[in-house]
Order: C-alpha cells, then sequence, then structure tokens
C-alpha cells in the first residue's frame, strides 16, 4: 500500500485572499466617488496606488490554488481528463457568472425607450451589453493559464511567461496601430490609440466596451495576454510552497526574495513599458507579481510559523466564501444604486445608496470621511454576511 499523502494546510492562503476580498469591497463601494482618498483610487494612468494591486492579486492567488488543488488531485489518483475537465468548467462558469453581473439589472431602460416595445428594449440592452469584466479576465485567465500549465513542465512554463511578456510588450510598443499607423510607443500615454484599444472597438465594438472609456476597455482582448502571465506567476508560487520537503521557512525566504528582485526588475522595466494597471502592461505583471510574493511570505511567516492568528479571522471569513462576497457584493451595489430609487419631496429622484450616504454620513462628517465611513460600513455588512453563510456551511464554488 502507498504511503497517505502528507497535507500542510497553510491558512496564510485564505488569509492573504481574504485581505484581497475585503480590499475589493471597500475600493469598490465607496459612498461617493467624488470624494476618496488617494490611496484607495487607481492611478490616472502610468503608475500605481494599493487599489491597483487588488486585482493582480486575485490572479496571482488563483494561480496559487489552482497549482495546489491540481497536485492534490493528481495525488489522490484523478485521471487527466477530469482535470481538463475541471479546468474548462471552472473558467467558462467564471466568465458566465461575470458576463451575467455586467448585464444586471437585465430589467431597466434609459428613458429614451420608456415607449419602445419589449423586443425592442432587449434589443438594445443585448447591444449595449458589455463583453468583458473583471470576472470574465479571471475566467479566460484562469482557463488559459490552466491549459498552458497542465501539461507542460517548469522550463516550458516559463519559456511561455516569457513570450506572453515580451511579446505583449513588442505588440504594444513596435506594431503600427492600424487607426493611425503609428507605433504604441509613442502613444502610450492615450489609452484609445494603442492597439489593445483598436483591437477591442473591432472585435468586440464601442458598444460592448467599458461605459467609462467607450473606446477602450480596461478588462480588454489583447491585455488578458498578460494578465495569464500573472495567473502563471502564481502557479509557480504554488509549486515553490509545495516543496514540502524543504522547511516552510525556507521557502518562505525564497519566496520573499524571489519577489523582491521581481518587484525591482518590474521597476526597471517600467521606464520602457511604464506600469500600468488598465492595459495591464508587462512590467505591471512582474512589480505586482514580485508585490504578492513579498506579501504573502511576510503573512505565512506571521500566521503560519509565529502562529500569530488573533487577528486573521474576519479576513478568514472573507477568504473561504470569494465568489459570494464578489457577486453578491456586486449584485447589491447596483440594486441600491440603480434599481432602489424613489422620488423625493423635491421632485429628484434619489438611490437607496445616495439616501443612505447623505443622511446617515454625510450629514455630519466631512466628504472624504463620509465616503471611507460608508465604505467601511459595506464591507462590515458583507463581513456578516459571509460569517453567516460559514456557520451555516455554504460555500458558493464553481
Amino acid at each position: 500500500m502507498s504511503a497517505p499523502v502528507k497535507t500542510e494546510r497553510l491558512l496564510s492562503l485564505d488569509v492573504f485572499r481574504g485581505m484581497t476580498v475585503a480590499g475589493m469591497l471597500l475600493v469598490n463601494n465607496p459612498g461617493t466617488w467624488s470624494a476618496i482618498y488617494p490611496p484607495l483610487e487607481h492611478a490616472p494612468w502610468h503608475g500605481w496606488t494599493p487599489t491597483d494591486l487588488i486585482f493582480p492579486f486575485f490572479l496571482f492567488i488563483v494561480g496559487i490554488t489552482t497549482e495546489l488543488s491540481l497536485r492534490a488531485r493528481r495525488a489522490r489518483g484523478d485521471d487527466e481528463g477530469a482535470i481538463l475537465r475541471q479546468i474548462l468548467r471552472r473558467g467558462a462558469l467564471i466568465f458566465l457568472f461575470g458576463f451575467l453581473l455586467s448585464g444586471f439589472p437585465f430589467f431597466t431602460w434609459p428613458p429614451a425607450l420608456e415607449g419602445a416595445s419589449l423586443l425592442e428594449r432587449v434589443a438594445h440592452r443585448l447591444d449595449h451589453w458589455r463583453v468583458m469584466g473583471v470576472l470574465q479576465r479571471i475566467g479566460v485567465a484562469y482557463l488559459i493559464g490552466g491549459l498552458l500549465t497542465w501539461r507542460t513542465s517548469i522550463r516550458q512554463q516559463l519559456a511561455i511567461l516569457a513570450v506572453l511578456l515580451f511579446g505583449y510588450w513588442a505588440l504594444m510598443t513596435l506594431v503600427p496601430v492600424p487607426d493611425t499607423g503609428v507605433a504604441g510607443r509613442f502613444v502610450l500615454d492615450k489609452p484609445d490609440q494603442l492597439l489593445s484599444a483598436w483591437l477591442d472597438r473591432t472585435i468586440l465594438g464601442v458598444d460592448h466596451l467599458w461605459a467609462g472609456a467607450k473606446t477602450w476597455d480596461p478588462e480588454g482582448l489583447l491585455s488578458t495576454m498578460p494578465a495569464v502571465g500573472t495567473m502563471i506567476c502564481g502557479t509557480f508560487a504554488g509549486k515553490w510552497l509545495n516543496q514540502r520537503e524543504r522547511p516552510l521557512t525556507d521557502r518562505l525566504a525564497g519566496l520573499f526574495a524571489v519577489g523582491a528582485l521581481a518587484m525591482m526588475l518590474g521597476a526597471m522595466w517600467h521606464w520602457v513599458f511604464p506600469i500600468n494597471k488598465s492595459i495591464w502592461t508587462s512590467s505591471y505583471v512582474v512589480f505586482t507579481a514580485g508585490i504578492g510574493a513579498v506579501s504573502l511570505a511576510t503573512i505565512t511567516w506571521v500566521v503560519d510559523v509565529q502562529q500569530w492568528r488573533r487577528w486573521t479571522s474576519p479576513f478568514v471569513v472573507y477568504g473561504v466564501n470569494p465568489m459570494l462576497a464578489f457577486l453578491g457584493s456586486g449584485l447589491m451595489a447596483r440594486c441600491i444604486s440603480s434599481i432602489w430609487t424613489w422620488e423625493t419631496a423635491g421632485g429628484t429622484r434619489t438611490s437607496a445608496q445616495g439616501f443612505v450616504f447623505s443622511t446617515v454620513f454625510a450629514s455630519w462628517l466631512p466628504p472624504r470621511e463620509a465616503s471611507l465611513a460608508y465604505a467601511v460600513c459595506f464591507v462590515s455588512f458583507w463581513y456578516l454576511v459571509l460569517l453567516g453563510a460559514r456557520k451555516r456551511g455554504f460555500v458558493l464554488k464553481v
């Protein structure tokens, strides 16, 4: 009989994921977008803020957990066909959930369509349905990254990562954009003139892009290519953490060192291909993967080596149910901001979110403090929801 597989459960992975989820809820749900502290905003274009770390951390964690999950399934004796079906199914479901969330609420129409038929309204909705988005990118990156690392060696995966990052760099800086004939390196500060924007407009169409820009999409097609690289970086971290013949402290030292080196390399690459979340530049991939590795190594040392765990409980609650937190909070935010509205005594319409913010917070706090207090309350509310789900053993899995 074969010996039982040795297991090593790192609580820090749930803590790291939970901190990322809580951070996402905090920055996505301010009381008002006109009054936000700078660290809780995305960088205007080039550069980064703490908010710009949240999305790549998600993909980095997806890579880690995918590697650990697939190794565990192989250790249990699962065949490769079942593993492949899991990758395809999970990637498709994540994309589908994100796609449906992009179209929600499905039954609201602009005032210009008040007298239109139901068929005309449905056609208008479909014509303006955003195709890509955060969950869609996670699903695509998981699917492609999972397939690229499914049956390949570590050397092949390093080569794949290099092709993704250097290939994207070349496409975005050297290839002339068909609309203008100008190479991307000359217009890196002009979002709508880049090759990625042209490709999104050509394939997806302007009516299916991010409404905040219209001419380009921050989760577009071409910029998903380096996002796959972020996921693959996570698989490398997962492989290293799974080297159980080494002491955990040695693994953490290596993870910290490589992360620090990646941060330095990403910062140097920024000189010629600026760190930029909106177009997910190659320097952004390397830099944020480095911060992710350093952050995870630090949290693991604190939680799993030093056993300082009293502070971790709230983050574990977020970390074990990330899909419920993402979908539930997204649906709630859209309901209270666009569906649940009513007409005030002054004849203007207000949303539930606007009413709560102005009445409970803005009535006595300065604008930024009021906006932050609302966001903290939103995060706290979802902690209670997720805590209740955990006590009942409910986890939304895909």
